[in-house]
């Protein structure tokens, strides 16, 4: 950590505000900007998927009703809430399914965080056009995972849920840049959103209140955004305050975690580059297990019924986050269990959306086969990093004495082996069409694919309302 020799410097802060409010569509370089565009397609594809599930419906029936100023669409819905509680509703309809973006070494889901936000933005705070739109996300999706690279694997480790603490800087970071703010008051937007940052991740044995915790950090950072516009004022030192600074307080030590990492290469190295996409409904630790059993199955195809274990050697945040023993607690703890996703695929021969109901969450040859699956701490793999905590090396053991094995450093989508751009239109159109009318998504992927063209970035919004 860096010494301080004021109480109240901030010259992290104060570095990310600056790039914040100083970067425009021109600086962004090509690549960059052509990623970021599919990156907020899949996160609008997983939201409208998401909006008519049990958990999203909960959601948007109890904000209706407490919500007297209702302008702003809830995606994939006729409903309309306040800007909060529409941010609120959407992050937590993208995160809804275990299908959004995840950046793997910042340990950040951020179209989650940053979308709903800016969206409400621009559909009722601030015109901008198409330019200042991906300006204004580019900022977003550059902040978040700085401060997960920041804070390093150790922090959703000892139970923070990062998408949901490390999502209101990314959130904030967006919301001021739609709505213009100079750096002084982006650093106090920066200290609003950051003193709300909370979320455990207890909550993924089985609690409905693990979707909700992007949207309400993307809230947060609209509320961040929206205050110090007014001139309220934040922590100026949010992640530099050796007491009660973000970094100190979710931390357990000083020499624990990276100040340097929040302002490294920033305009130079483009974080968003580093964000992947999904193509299981599973989060994104047991990607690449599944991955290697693909692999395997490649060399010699089989079923449950030729195997006597599979054993899954990963890193501590993969036994710790996914490599419990699995018990039937609803499908947030179906989605987030290695075992139970690696049965899931050995019976299914897939692991999507349809793999994931109410149903299959007790089903018995489920959980029969999960007690094939053994997850075991790898030392090795532990000390290579962050950028390899889904790495994993995986042996399958057959009833004949045959074994088989693959190493796998991250699944499919990865940032060092994007898709394509026909793989993520094609899960979109499969997502969104559950809810939208097959014209409406053409649209919508149509609109997202140009949108440097569009003149009013508050259309997408309209784009995305349903019945």
């Amino acid at each position: 950590m860096t010494a301080h020799t004021s109480i109240s410097a901030n010259p992290y802060t104060r570095g990310i505000a600056e790039f914040v409010s100083g970067l425009h569509y021109e600086a962004i370089p090509s690549q960059v900007l052509d990623r970021i565009k599919l990156l907020m397609l899949d996160s609008l594809g997983c939201a409208l998927y998401g909006a008519d599930l049990p958990w999203t419906r909960i959601m948007q029936k109890t904000l209706g009703a407490v919500d007297s100023t209702a302008r702003h669409v809830v995606w994939g819905t006729g409903l309309k809430l306040s800007s909060p509680h529409a941010a609120l509703a959407n992050g937590t309809q993208v995160q809804s399914f275990e299908l959004d973006d995840v950046h793997r070494q910042g340990v950040l889901h951020v179209g989650a965080v940053v979308l709903p936000a800016l969206v409400a933005i621009a559909e009722g705070h601030r015109k901008m056009d198409g330019r200042e739109f991906l300006a204004a996300a580019v900022a977003g999706y550059e902040i978040g995972p700085r401060v997960g690279l920041c804070m390093g694997p150790e922090h959703i480790a000892q139970g923070w849920h990062s998408g949901a603490t490390l999502g209101v800087f990314s959130a904030a970071a967006g919301a001021a840049r739609g709505l213009g703010l100079d750096a002084e008051r982006t650093v106090h937007a920066l200290g609003i959103a950051g003193t709300q940052s909370s979320g455990l991740m207890a909550a993924q044995y089985g609690a409905m209140v693990k979707r909700m915790h992007a949207g309400r950090a993307s809230q947060s950072g609209l509320y961040g955004a929206l205050l110090a516009e007014q001139g309220f004022t934040g922590i100026v030192n949010v992640l530099e305050s050796e007491y009660g600074g973000f970094c100190s307080t979710f931390s357990r030590s000083h020499d624990r975690y990276k100040l340097d990492e929040l302002t490294a290469g920033l305009g130079q190295t483009w974080q968003t580059m580093g964000v992947a996409l999904k193509f299981y409904s599973c989060v994104g630790s047991n990607h690449s297990t599944l991955d290697a059993v693909r692999n395997i199955q490649a060399q010699r195809p089989f079923g449950e019924a030729d195997i006597e274990k599979i054993v899954v050697h990963g890193s501590q945040v993969t036994m710790d986050h996914v490599g419990w023993k699995y018990e039937p607690q609803g499908l947030t703890s179906a989605q987030l269990n290695l075992p139970y996703c690696v049965a899931t695929w050995l019976l299914d021969g897939d692991c999507f959306v349809d793999q994931f109901t109410e149903d299959k969450v007790a089903d018995p040859e489920r959980m029969r086969v999960a007690e094939k699956v053994q997850v075991m701490h790898d030392a090795e793999i532990t000390s290579k990093g962050s950028k390899y905590r889904h790495m994993v090396r995986v042996e399958v053991f057959f009833k004949d004495g045959a074994r088989l094995e693959s190493t796998v450093e991250a699944g499919r989508g990865n940032e060092r082996n994007f898709a394509s751009q026909a793989d993520v239109v094609e899960k979109f159109d499969k997502l969104a069409s559950h809810v939208l009318p097959q014209d409406r998504v053409e649209r919508i992927r149509d609109w997202m694919l140009n949108l440097e063209r569009q003149a009013d970035a508050g259309e997408l919004a309209g784009l995305l309302a349903g019945r």
